[in-house]
């Protein structure tokens, strides 16, 4: 399995799942676009891959919920590689509450960035794909969308959503050539869950019949196969990879 010669986006990618995936896809031979609305991180995840994996790795800061900002990064990208082979929308944020306590705000902030985020760049980057009549795009959305958690109304719909995003935009563009699929992480320890109640954090444990959190790495291997060539007959999938836990 090889992606050599590929260029991708990754959202995101300054740390956690978003800086795995990129590492991964460029082991596997991907030139990257690294977005983030973290400048220093992404900057520094630029350098670090570049040096380790041999690869081009480019830094362009992003607020996926601009549209603006969002032209910019794929018009970056290809200024600099000619073509976007791969976009995998990973930018994401939590603001967990009970509904009753959650404030407006909560709410939109996890909207805007987890789903129309996702929207935003999906857009932007379809055209030229149905063009060069090839694309994949893995959209990563959480089991939290599958099964819900409490706290979570925003969250859990915003990753929902996405799955739907992901079905729909996959019976539009499947004659051209392009895949669409979502990963579903179960619990994965990052800056986005560091900050989760330890009994929270404890039930989900208790709920995962292989007993253990997942690792950023595990999640981005599932993103390089749906990347690569010998998936090119699946589309329009979730992939849970979550230990088991939402296994029906």
């Amino acid at each position: 399995m090889s992606l050599e010669g590929r260029t991708a986006i990754v959202t995101g990618a300054g740390r956690g799942i978003g800086r795995a995936i990129a590492e991964t896809l460029a082991r596997q031979g991907c030139q990257l676009v690294l977005a983030a609305r973290d400048q220093v991180s992404i900057e520094q995840a630029a350098r670090e891959i570049s040096q380790s994996c041999g690869t081009l790795a480019v830094a362009v800061p992003t607020d996926v919920t601009d549209p603006e900002s969002v032209k910019n990064m794929v018009d970056r990208a290809v200024q600099e590689f000619d073509r976007i082979d791969i976009l995998v929308n990973n930018a994401g944020v939590t603001r967990d509450n009970l509904i009753m306590r959650m404030s407006e705000d909560d709410w939109d902030t996890v909207i805007q960035t987890n789903l129309k985020g996702a929207f935003n760049c999906c857009k932007a980057v379809i055209r030229g794909m149905l063009k060069q009549r090839y694309g994949r795009i893995i959209n990563i959305t959480s089991v939290s969308g599958l099964a819900g958690q409490a706290g979570q109304t925003n969250y859990s719909a915003s990753k929902a959503g996405l799955i739907g995003l992901t079905k729909a935009l996959a019976r539009e563009v499947a004659t051209r050539g392009i895949t669409v699929n979502a990963v579903a992480p179960g619990l994965v320890p990052t800056a986005l869950t560091q900050d989760m109640p330890a009994d929270a954090a404890e039930a989900i444990l208790k709920a995962t019949p292989m007993g253990r959190l997942g690792t950023p790495e595990e999640i981005a291997f599932a993103v390089a196969f749906f990347a690569a060539d010998e998936a090119a007959y699946i589309t329009g999938q979730v992939l849970c990879v979550d230990g088991g836990m939402t296994m029906m």
